[in-house]
């Protein structure tokens, strides 16, 4: 180092550490909420098992009360076309795809934010051909008029970190990234559990049309029947009316369920990247489910750091914690040392020989003294939005818990809705067969089957609803609970890694 540098150097690093030495960080120092003080979900102990009907849907389940939730948790239905389509959809969703780079943004952020812990070294070279006026006297020692002057330069700017400004920006900036991490994940979640639901609900519509278009069919032959007894002279043309009513009443339904059906593939379609003209051919079955028997439950004091939506909202309001102190920060003083060192020299041959360089030092000290209120009510801002935030978060934990409490709750009364509906189908399918037997043999009227058509008709929609429920709300139950992101190795890595 020449002599000009390390002159500059010495001093200038000597006021940067005395300055650090000193500084500190302005405003509150964020502490984690504590998890809320709750041991229960629910009002009421919900029962540690359901049980159903003999049923595909119906077998029983046990509420296995702070077991883990694997992270590939939808493998528990045991459906590889189910797996396939998750597995297409994490690769191709173009919502996750956006949220990912969304999270590369935040980190590009933070570490453009590091520079400003650094000084700023800045290089510059000029070179210039002039005259001078020869009413002054020369610039150059030759006492010439008309020379060229070449000056490179380093100069050398930082700004120390006295009160902490810097770092409480990289506080915040560090606590959005996390928040948009955690939106991610929950983005990740969302759209596993979205695929799930989506896939039940086209298998349950898929059955629905099944079971119309086969009481369709049944209602027809009827007709048939009816209008052959009726030329024979067995059956009045009333019965023949309302029978003919019947069948469309009944067809009536099938157009609402193809409208879900295709609306159901499409969505699917776009869950997994692809436009709905090229949704595959293959269809999803409900019957290629298999119920998980056992559910995990996450104790309530870990639900608030399983949650990403939770967690995001505390990375929102520790952002908002850092703001504090930089609008506290603001309202302080900051002082900036400076330093610059060069050569400045007639001909490019002369530059860094002796009697050319030239350095110096300085610092300036720079307090803001009025802004009209300005940064005063900024700082009133930032404390505000703290309180915000901290609702927010409230808010967000409240409806955590009560996602999960529902989804407890209706597994309970899933259950017993499907044990029900599959009592009541079973009692129709014979009221039904009963009724046909005995208006063929003539011990029967016509109005007797048309009451058990029409029970039975409502009891299939319902057996197949309520099993869709059963498997629709397992999976909410995963997503309540956070989806078991913890134990994937792609979204748990840590803040710092």
């Amino acid at each position: 180092m020449s002599l000009p540098l390390r002159a500059l150097a010495l001093p200038f690093a000597a006021s940067v550490v005395a300055l650090l030495a000193v500084g500190c960080a302005v405003g509150p120092n964020f502490k984690k909420p504590a998890p809320p003080d709750v041991t229960d979900y629910t009002a009421h102990p919900l029962s540690a098992t359901v049980s159903s009907a003999n049923v595909s849907g119906g077998e029983a389940q046990r509420f296995a009360a702070g077991s883990e939730i694997a992270g590939d948790w939808w493998t528990l239905f045991r459906s590889a076309a189910l797996n396939e389509l998750i597995e297409h959809s994490l690769a191709s969703n173009a919502d996750l795809k956006a949220a990912q780079a969304a999270l590369s943004v935040a980190r590009e952020n933070v570490l453009a934010q590091r520079g400003a812990y650094f000084p700023s070294v800045t290089g510059d070279f000029s070179a210039s051909r002039q005259r001078q006026s020869g009413q002054i006297a020369p610039t150059p020692d030759s006492n010439a008029f008309l020379y060229n002057l070449f000056t490179p330069e380093v100069s050398v700017s930082y700004v120390p970190d006295v009160f902490g400004l810097n770092r409480r920006n990289m506080e915040s900036l560090q606590a959005q990234e996390q928040a948009v991490r955690y939106q991610m994940i929950a983005t990740y979640t969302t759209l596993t559990a979205n695929v799930v639901v989506a896939a039940i609900q086209e298998g349950s519509l898929q059955m629905q049309i099944d079971a119309t278009r086969q009481l369709i069919d049944i209602n027809a032959n009827m007709l048939k029947v009816l209008q052959y007894q009726f030329s024979k002279g067995y059956a009045s043309g009333l019965d023949v009316a309302a029978q003919e009513s019947q069948v469309a009443q009944i067809a009536a339904t099938l157009p609402p369920l193809l409208k879900q059906f295709a609306q159901q593939r499409d969505l699917l379609a776009v869950l997994t990247g692809r436009f709905p003209s090229q949704a595959g051919e293959e269809k999803f079955e409900l019957a290629s489910l298999n119920l998980p028997e056992e559910l995990p439950v996450s104790v309530p004091s870990e639900l608030v750091a399983q949650r990403p939506d939770v967690l995001q909202a505390e990375e929102n309001l520790h952002a908002a914690s850092a703001k504090i102190g930089i609008a506290i920060a603001n309202r302080l003083p900051s002082i900036t040392l400076t330093a610059n060192a060069g050569s400045t020299a007639l001909a490019m041959n002369q530059l860094f020989t002796a009697g050319t360089g030239f350095w110096g030092v300085g610092a300036a000290a720079t307090a803001p003294l009025f802004q009209g209120g300005t940064l005063l009510h900024q700082e009133r801002a930032a404390k505000a939005a703290y309180v915000q935030a901290s609702e927010q978060y409230r808010s967000t934990v409240l409806t955590a818990f009560q996602n999960v409490a529902d989804t407890l709750t209706a597994l309970e009364q899933d259950a017993e809705a499907l044990k029900a509906a599959a009592a009541a189908a079973a009692a129709a399918k014979v009221t039904l067969d009963l009724a046909q037997r005995q208006l063929q043999d003539g011990y029967a009227g016509y109005l007797a089957l048309l009451s058990a058509e029409q029970a039975y008709q409502q009891d299939v929609i319902n057996l197949v609803q309520a099993q869709a429920n059963r498997y629709a709300d397992t999976a909410a139950l995963f997503q309540a609970l956070g989806g078991g992101w913890w134990h994937r190795a792609d979204l748990s890595k840590d803040k710092n890694e």
